[in-house]
């Protein structure tokens, strides 16, 4: 089946466009009424891994606003819960991972796992958006990078600093990079399950790239994302975001990925810039700004989309939608794509 929109699916490839398309990173969920709706009734892991709830959830948004892609409602903590590690999600706390990873012994315990058997729920949850989108619209799956979930599965929460990641990392390097193994061959296999499943393009979100320095990046974190696109990249289109992470765009620009996520404290220029001027780009409206009035939110898209040039080019934000952007708001951001016209 050929997509009605598959504008997105055309700026990865380079191609030619009218206008770019536009998305927003965690546009399904906490600033939409019909999600809180859905949240009351049911814990966050029940609604990742209940396929009617999670389609449901990932839907929401193109209902609403029409973007120009969907993202499948999951979470990258699911990585390691398959790898048998416990994730609790705790209410106005965050992640939480009792037993953290801090020692061989414990790495021992640590599974690479058949991800149709622990994963099968988020297969499921594609289909059943598929479904649902009935061909309007690519559908994006995604995962954490291996440091990313690393971060996590050491430190044990949400940090500031990730110190104690950090710490394994420069103090047992073996135990990490087998730890970052072991997360990359699950990951492989579960992106490659979901693109059998029916995505069209899976995105890989470095969230806590940004906390290493250039040389601990390339070392502890970038060998992994590149291991994910060499395995992913001919079977389906690539997007990296690594937050903070400028200073590898050069590198990204290499890897064979499709397009380069670019937060907000990147300029346009910098980026076409670093990356060549040759690759597709994603993002980079500072989420925060959301909070401005809706004339000004179009305002200054139009001007992100003037810096970045229409084609290859990914309208997107630099990070996760708030939870407390008003719903007019995110439409006017989705709406100034939709009416943007070249400057004759």
């Amino acid at each position: 089946m050929s997509l009605k929109n598959d504008l997105f699916l055309r700026a990865l490839k380079g191609e030619t466009v009218d206008r770019p398309p536009v998305w927003m990173m965690r546009q399904a969920g906490r600033y939409l009424p019909e999600f809180m709706e859905i949240k009351k009734k049911y814990d966050f892991f029940t609604r990742c891994q209940t396929p009617e709830l999670a389609s449901e959830i990932t839907v929401q948004p193109i209902r609403r606003y029409g973007m120009d892609a969907a993202i499948l409602f999951s979470d990258i903590l699911v990585i390691p819960q398959a790898m048998n590690i416990e994730v609790q999600m705790k209410p106005d706390f965050g992640p939480y991972l009792p037993n953290p990873i801090r020692t061989q012994k414990d790495l021992d315990s640590v599974i690479v796992p058949d991800v149709d058997v622990a994963l099968g729920y988020v297969m499921e949850a594609i289909k059943a958006t598929k479904e649902k989108l009935n061909d309007e619209v690519p559908l994006i799956g995604f995962a954490g990078s291996p440091w990313t979930i690393l971060c996590y599965c050491v430190q044990g929460q949400g940090s500031k600093t990730f110190d104690k990641a950090k710490e394994l990392c420069f103090t047992q390097p073996v135990v990490a990079h087998e730890l970052l193994q072991k997360i990359t061959d699950t990951t492989i296999a579960y992106l490659k399950a979901k693109v059998k499943a029916g995505v069209n393009a899976i995105q890989v979100f470095d969230s806590w790239g940004g906390m290493l320095s250039p040389t601990d990046y390339n070392e502890f974190s970038w060998q992994y994302i590149q291991q994910i696109i060499d395995a992913l990249k001919e079977e389906t289109p690539v997007i990296v975001f690594g937050k903070g992470c400028w200073f590898a765009l050069g590198d990204m620009a290499k890897s064979g990925a499709a397009a380069l996520g670019v937060d907000w404290t990147c300029s346009a220029r910098n980026a076409r810039y670093l990356t060549g001027g040759k690759i597709t780009l994603q993002g980079n409206f500072d989420p925060a700004r959301l909070l401005s009035p809706p004339s000004e939110i179009k305002k200054m898209v139009t001007q992100m989309i003037n810096e970045f040039g229409k084609d290859s080019y990914i309208v997107n934000l630099g990070h996760g939608i708030l939870p407390n952007v008003p719903v007019e708001n995110a439409k006017a951001f989705i709406d100034a794509v939709k009416e943007w016209k070249p400057v004759s």
